[in-house]
């Protein structure tokens, strides 16, 4: 049932957020020339609840919100911090049995969608969203071989490069998926991606570091719990973690772990929105 939820979520990500009826002004922002393989170059929310969604990353980030139209007539928020395009936001359709599919989806940058689909799928995956052309390239959607959703890039117009994307409050500092058997996991994206992975020992047990071109991109965390599903999970910076945990409540969020020196020295806080999508608020710079 999750992997299937999940599905429906990536599904209603690519399909809006890669089909806009206008151009997003790109002028702030600088592309790379060749794919930087294994980077999150994109996120999108889908949610529930879009108005919600508007007052809490508005009210939380002070981000600027675009409001859109897909090719299919929905609404599609960008986010914008400065020049920067941050993310989208987007309306899930309603489900019959009322399930709740709101999430964060980060997009892997890959050299070839097509190659890196038949790599998942080999590798033990499953295709939620088959290769497709979208206006600035090519995109699917994959479930690896533990379940956690990622959606797969490569643009015509070249990756956001790392000058443009850099750490800061308001951004994406950070993607790391929670995974029940992180080695397993990291087998995968290796071969998928071409990853390198590297173990580390910090508090808390060991960590793997993905990295790409001598870049680390990602990390993958053991589930802290078996409750925990397998699922990526994208980091925002902040300037106070409790100050910003606290102000997503007051928003209508909720905190699920609230920052502690337990819990990566008190430098994060993990919090859900009004629709329950799961975010970290990551203190920046560390």
């Amino acid at each position: 049932m999750r992997l299937r939820l999940t599905g429906i979520a990536a599904t209603a990500a690519l399909l809006a957020s890669c089909a806009l009826n206008a151009p997003a002004d790109l002028s702030g922002m600088s592309f790379s020339d060749e794919p930087l393989v294994g980077k999150a170059v994109w996120h999108d929310l889908v949610t529930n609840d879009l108005d919600a969604a508007r007052r809490f990353y508005g009210g939380l980030f002070g981000w600027d919100l675009e409001t859109s139209r897909t090719g299919r007539g929905q609404d599609y928020v960008l986010a914008r911090d400065g020049g920067i395009y941050v993310a989208g936001l987007l309306q899930a359709a309603p489900r019959d049995d009322g399930a709740n599919v709101s999430r964060w989806l980060p997009y892997l940058s890959v050299g070839d969608v097509d190659t890196a689909v038949q790599r998942a799928t080999s590798a033990g995956g499953d295709v939620i969203v088959a290769p497709r052309n979208v206006p600035l390239g090519r995109v699917a959607a994959i479930a690896d071989d533990q379940g956690a959703i990622v959606g797969l890039a490569r643009s015509n117009v070249g990756d956001p490069d790392d000058a443009t994307t850099a750490g800061a409050v308001g951004r994406v500092v950070w993607n790391e998926l929670v995974a029940e058997d992180s080695v397993e996991a990291a087998r995968f994206y290796e071969r998928v991606f071409g990853y390198q992975a590297t173990e580390i020992e910090r508090r808390g047990g060991r960590y793997v570091i993905l990295g790409a071109g001598g870049v680390d991109r990602a990390g993958i965390l053991k589930e802290p719990a078996p409750e925990w599903p397998a699922v990526w999970l994208t980091y925002f910076g902040v300037a106070d973690p409790v100050a910003a945990a606290s102000r997503a409540e007051q928003l209508g969020g909720r905190v699920l772990l609230a920052p502690s020196p337990e819990l990566r020295e008190g430098t994060i806080a993990v919090v859900e929105d009004p629709a329950g999508a799961v975010l970290v608020l990551q203190q920046w710079p560390k």
